[in-house]
């Protein structure tokens, strides 16, 4: 829809509804409060009140999008950006000329640079890279300590994303630099989403100055890999060579900001988000034994004695399945904001132009109108015969329409390998000082998970 096509409402074309304001909010902050409190149950609530309802953060109206196929429609129609509270939280990590934050034709022509990279024929030829961080988790983790599963799964992610997207020995010094600085930053952008302070967070406090210094370091951090590797002379058939060898519609070679941007945009929201899941992934074999059982039996179905390798992958279909239902209950990416550009509609209510819309897909994924049994951990609804009952855009781990996530073949065949290698070694069990709570920020995951791994 496009803003010719909202027109004075006529006997056949009823009035556009202004949305319901939703109740709880408070002077100044609106109903930020709410969702720095205890935002997966107010978000969660929404759908009470209807498919589209207003918000209020600080002096700004929002618009919350619960009915799943209003959320599709948000996601496909032009009338609509990526912009808004949460990209705007983002920029000062992922700039503006990144492909995740992008809009319009310059977010096309990066699509363009990086999508061969995630094309499905290209990811076997990362298989070799997945395959040996996935085996070197299970063999750092046979000395019986205690694991710290923040620090190894974030280790795991951004080793595989690092090296199978930027190849290099470099990357090994500095992962632990890149998962340091992500978990500083993730947990304090979410704040300066919900409660837009603005010159607040510039002043130096602690919390300010921390946030700070990560910030900076991740980004010296990222000019340090691309002159590395412009100071190395090789040129391997990875996504780094092709960013410094895109060319702009001019055919001019893109600038240094660009290539900066797309670099933070390739590494940090795939090893935040990945590492996320593996965290939800290891809490959820913790939580359903069974489950591992399960996983177990496929893979000695399939693998048999030897170790799991990455052309196993797309045989380990209840191993996907528990991947799936995992990123359904916990999903990483949990909440999402896009800005209208013109006079638009979504449900029979009206959106101004300029309004930001929030939607969240940890709300659509557990909407009991969707989901039988929607708090159940049951990977079986993802067999066929099952999965052809859950409403179209109520699963949308990865994104819908030119935004859909490029990478979510490399992805999903990163977390099953990962599930099937660790399941298929270990037993896991919480360790004292463990905290399995949600944490959120801009992702969702565990808070403190600390797991004792059981050989056999």
């Amino acid at each position: 829809m496009t803003v010719e096509s909202v027109k004075p409402a006529t006997p056949e074309t009823p009035e556009l509804r202004e949305p319901p304001l939703a109740g709880g909010g408070v002077p100044l902050l609106g109903h930020g409060w709410r969702l720095a409190r205890d935002p997966l149950a107010f978000l969660s609530r929404l759908r009470d009140h209807g498919d589209v309802v207003r918000l209020r953060l600080g002096p700004k109206t929002v618009y919350a999008v619960t009915a799943p196929e209003l959320v599709g429609a948000l996601a496909l129609s032009p009338d609509y950006i990526i912009a808004g509270p949460l990209w705007e939280s983002l920029e000062s990590l992922l700039g503006k000329q990144g492909v995740a934050t992008a809009n319009g034709a310059l977010h096309r022509r990066q699509r363009r640079t990086i999508q061969p990279a995630f094309r499905l024929d290209a990811i076997p030829g990362y298989g070799a890279i997945m395959e040996e961080e996935a085996h070197a988790l299970v063999e750092r983790w046979t000395r019986g300590e205690v694991l710290d599963v923040t620090a190894e799964s974030f280790r795991v992610s951004v080793r595989i994303s690092a090296r199978c997207l930027m190849r290099g020995s470099y990357m090994d010094a500095r992962s632990e630099r890149i998962t340091s600085a992500l978990a500083t930053l993730f947990a304090g952008m979410y704040q300066r989403m919900v409660v837009p302070l603005g010159p607040l967070y510039r002043v130096p406090i602690p919390a300010n100055r921390e946030f700070n210094r990560a910030l900076a370091d991740l980004h010296r951090l990222v000019d340090e890999i691309v002159a590395d590797r412009r100071a190395s002379g090789q040129k391997p058939d990875d996504l780094l060579t092709a960013l410094l060898e895109a060319k702009d519609d001019n055919g001019d070679p893109i600038g240094e900001q660009e290539i900066h941007d797309q670099v933070i945009a390739i590494l940090t929201p795939g090893s935040e988000t990945a590492g996320s899941v593996v965290m939800s992934l290891l809490h959820v074999l913790t939580e359903h034994p069974d489950q591992v059982d399960k996983i177990r039996e496929e893979v000695n179905n399939v693998v048999g004695d030897r170790p799991v390798a990455f052309d196993d992958v797309r045989k380990l279909r209840h191993t996907a399945n528990v991947v799936v239902e995992t990123m359904r209950l916990y999903p990483a990416v949990w909440i999402l904001t896009r800005r209208a550009v013109a006079d638009t509609e979504l449900g029979g209510y009206r959106i101004p132009a300029d309004a930001d819309i929030v939607y969240s897909p940890y709300a659509v994924q557990r909407d009991p109108r969707s989901y039988e049994r929607h708090e159940e951990f049951d990977p079986d609804r993802w067999l066929p015969d099952r999965s052809k009952e859950v409403p179209k855009y109520a699963m949308t781990p990865f994104g819908v329409g030119n935004r859909k996530c490029p990478s979510d073949h490399f992805s999903m065949a990163e977390l099953t390998l990962i599930t099937a290698v660790v399941a298929a070694a270990f037993r896991f069990e919480e360790a004292p000082g463990s905290d399995p709570r949600t944490h959120i920020g801009i992702t969702l995951r565990p808070r403190r998970l600390k797991l004792r791994a059981i050989p056999g």
